[in-house]
C-alpha cells in the first residue's frame, strides 16, 4: 500500500466529499461521458449523433441515429467507465498528462460545437474546456496528473454506483437498462446486473494488473517541467 498512498488518499477524500455540492461538477462530468460514449458507439457503429444535453441534476440524453442500438445503449455506463478508466492510466502511465487534458479539452470543444444545443450543456462544456486547456497550458505536470487522476477515479466511483441505482434500486426508470429489457427482451435488472458485474470486474482487473508497484506522484522536478 506504501506504493499507492496517494491514491488511496485521493479516494478517501471523494468518498468524504461524495455528498457535498463540491462533488457535483464532477457528476456531471461523469454523465457528460455517459452521453459520449453513447454517442461514440453511434459513430462507431455506422450512426450519427443528433443532439446531446445534460442538465444539473446530473441528469443526461444523446439523441442518436443508427447504428448498432445495442452497443449504443450498451455504451453509456461501460463506455464512461472505460474512458474514465483510460483518464486515470493515461496518468499513472505515462508521462504525456498535458497532452492528454490538453486533448480532452478540445474535444469538448468540438462536441460543445457540433452537439451541444441547451443553455446549461453548452455553458458547463465550453467551461470545462476552457478551464483543462487552461491546466494544460500554465499548470506543471502533477497538477495535469492530478486533474486525470480525479476523473478517472470520479468515474470509477459513480458508474457503479449510478447503475445500481438506476436499474436495480430504482428499475422503474427509464433508464439505459429499461429500453434494453424493452428493446431486446429480459429485465431492467438483468441488463442492469450484467453491466454492473461486468464494471466491478473492469475495476477490479484494471486495479490488480494496472497500478504496478507504485503510483505515487513523484515530487522532484521532472523532465516535463523544465
Amino acid at each position: 500500500m506504501k506504493g499507492h498512498w496517494q491514491l488511496l488518499a485521493l479516494v478517501a477524500v471523494i468518498f468524504a466529499l461524495w455528498s457535498t455540492p463540491v462533488m457535483v461538477p464532477l457528476k456531471i462530468v461523469v454523465v457528460l461521458l455517459h452521453e459520449l460514449s453513447h454517442g461514440l458507439a453511434a459513430l462507431l457503429t455506422g450512426g450519427s449523433i443528433e443532439q446531446i444535453t445534460i442538465s444539473p441534476e446530473q441528469g443526461g440524453l444523446a439523441l442518436t441515429r443508427g447504428g448498432s442500438r445495442f452497443l449504443t445503449l450498451t455504451a453509456g455506463y461501460l463506455g464512461s467507465l472505460v474512458l474514465g478508466m483510460a483518464l486515470l492510466f493515461a496518468a499513472l502511465r505515462s508521462t504525456a498528462d498535458r497532452a492528454v487534458v490538453a486533448l480532452l479539452g478540445l474535444g469538448l470543444l468540438v462536441v460543445s460545437a457540433l452537439y451541444l444545443r441547451d443553455l446549461f450543456a453548452l455553458v458547463f462544456c465550453v467551461g470545462l474546456a476552457a478551464a483543462l486547456l487552461a491546466v494544460a497550458r500554465w499548470l506543471d505536470h502533477r497538477a495535469n496528473d492530478l486533474v486525470l487522476r480525479v476523473i478517472g477515479l470520479t468515474s470509477m466511483i459513480y458508474v457503479p454506483f449510478d447503475i445500481f441505482s438506476d436499474t436495480i434500486a430504482r428499475s422503474h426508470l427509464q433508464s439505459d437498462a429499461w429500453m434494453m429489457a424493452n428493446e431486446f427482451g429480459g429485465a431492467t435488472v438483468l441488463w442492469g446486473g450484467l453491466w454492473l458485474v461486468l464494471s466491478v470486474l473492469a475495476i477490479g482487473a484494471s486495479l490488480r494488473y494496472g497500478l504496478g508497484e507504485s503510483s505515487n506522484i513523484a515530487f522532484g522536478k521532472t523532465s516535463s517541467d523544465i
